[in-house]
């Protein structure tokens, strides 16, 4: 039951990329939130709104990748093929 060095490596720098999603998603929200505030009534709405479902789905994808990245994490800790 020894680690798998390669894949342990690749789970590493998901988990870096995963952590760097984490913090970005919610800034992007956030400021599709406030653009949404600042721009209500005017020409300019369909861009918060394009920022929010940037950022949506950006949310889901993080989603995703968080599950992928823990089950090769796993797969690399207790060496499963």
């Amino acid at each position: 039951m020894s680690t798998d060095k390669q894949l342990l490596s690749k789970a590493l720098v998901r988990l870096g990329i995963l952590i760097l999603l984490f913090i970005l998603c919610p800034v992007i929200m956030t400021m599709g939130f406030k653009a949404l505030d600042k721009f209500t009534g005017t020409n300019n709405e369909y861009i918060a709104y394009l920022i929010l479902g940037f950022s949506s789905i950006l949310l889901l994808y993080t989603l995703y990748f968080g599950f992928k990245t823990f089950g090769v994490l796993q797969k690399a800790i207790f060496n499963e093929k």
